[in-house]
């Protein structure tokens, strides 16, 4: 048995390695081709990179591209790069508009890795005959007696488990991520240690079609006139003030609400229909449950309606938070805490953890917020 759990010897296992052109994808290429694998470095042309050549700190662009084929050529593998871009725009870029116009908050990445990266990579791979699909992901993979399971990384402050919630157990089959095990240091000195010529490159920081961080403004450009101005409401009725576009805000934001002084408030929800930005006191924030939608269930026995206990996120960063999941019907899950939480957003992510293992998630639906006291009462004396 090799070290990516095949039986095979090294040179004898073909291995398509995913090459972003930084440090993360660059290394896991250059130690697997130094343990004897036969490596296959493939990159993914995701958008228009002319325009994106010499940012730092984005994935994706040109110098990205070009990166990874410098690298390939210091260690000697051969190296495709893949025009995908029409996909990307369509399943990635054109979502992220949509679901911003919908009210919610999107994660491109995790996109990308569920209907382009992965999906046609791994198609990629086994075309090329490949035993597996190697990528710079800090997260594990270990065999089970029901399939392959999803782990958090070794390194609690580079995991990135929650963005590969949606992976299925087919796509883990293939899937490998040799640097689970290691810290981020560790792989900056394998890169200085085997000469690579990104080994002082800094991590990505942008999602890869967003220049400057400004989400608005990209939303604008792919949907023209999508940001129509609409009414900053209070929970409990009063018309606040006015906003330009509910694409500029996100469940849970306090800066830059444009309201002046008074008392600190947060969006609590964002309502598309009404163009109305819905803020309140941090209490209103407090959600005691939700829903989940397209549920990517990695669990050993099936998901049922007497539900489990399990730990969640519901964003990257955030702890995670004790609670109760049960199946609600065809690819949707309820998520009941123990503790209410606040920053609920629409279109994140709510993975679910057992320890260390990653046993699925989904998109967040529905959110239902607890009704601050103050705010009940002022309903309450209006319906008097």
């Amino acid at each position: 048995m090799n070290s990516l759990g095949i039986d095979k010897e090294p040179a004898r296992t073909r291995v398509v390695v995913a090459m972003s052109g930084g440090v993360d994808s660059s290394v896991t290429a250059a130690m697997l081709a130094q343990e004897g694998y036969d490596v296959v470095g493939v990159t993914l042309q995701l958008y228009d990179h002319g325009a994106a050549i010499g940012r730092k700190g984005a994935c994706c662009a040109g110098q990205d591209i070009h990166d990874a084929r410098r690298v390939a050529d210091r260690i000697g593998i051969p190296h495709y790069v893949l025009d995908y871009e029409s996909r990307f725009r369509q399943a990635v870029m054109e979502d992220f508009a949509d679901t911003y116009l919908a009210g919610e908050t999107p994660i491109p990445c995790v996109r990308c890795n569920q209907r382009v990266k992965f999906r046609d990579l791994l198609d990629t791979a086994r075309e090329l005959g490949a035993e597996a699909l190697a990528t710079g992901h800090y997260a594990r993979r270990t065999a089970g007696p029901a399939g392959p399971r999803l782990l958090r990384a070794a390194d609690p402050a580079k995991d990135q488990s929650y963005f590969l919630f949606a992976t299925t157990r087919a796509q883990l089959d293939l899937l490998r991520f040799p640097l689970g095990g290691m810290r981020k240091d560790e792989t900056r000195a394998l890169a200085q240690r085997f000469d690579l010529p990104v080994a002082a490159k800094p991590d990505s920081q942008d999602i890869c079609f967003v220049p400057n961080g400004s989400y608005a403004a990209v939303v604008e450009k792919l949907r023209p006139g999508a940001a129509e101005p609409g009414e900053i409401v209070h929970v409990d009725g009063r018309v606040l003030g006015r906003h330009a576009g509910i694409i500029h805000y996100t469940v849970g934001q306090r800066r830059g609400l444009g309201l002046g002084g008074g008392d600190q408030l947060h969006v609590v929800r964002l309502e598309p229909e009404t163009r109305r930005v819905v803020v309140g006191p941090r209490e209103a924030l407090a959600v005691p449950e939700l829903a989940v939608r397209e549920l990517n269930w990695l669990g050993d026995a099936p998901l049922d309606r007497a539900g489990i206990a399990a730990e969640v996120k519901i964003r990257s960063a955030a702890p995670p938070a004790a609670a109760t999941i049960t199946a609600a019907g065809e690819g949707r899950a309820r998520v009941v805490f123990d503790r209410p939480q606040e920053g609920v957003a629409p279109g994140q992510a709510c993975v679910f953890y057992r320890g260390d293992r990653v046993l699925g998630g989904g998109w967040i639906e529905r959110p239902r917020a607890a009704v601050p006291r103050h705010a009940a009462l002022s309903q309450a004396a209006a319906l008097n």
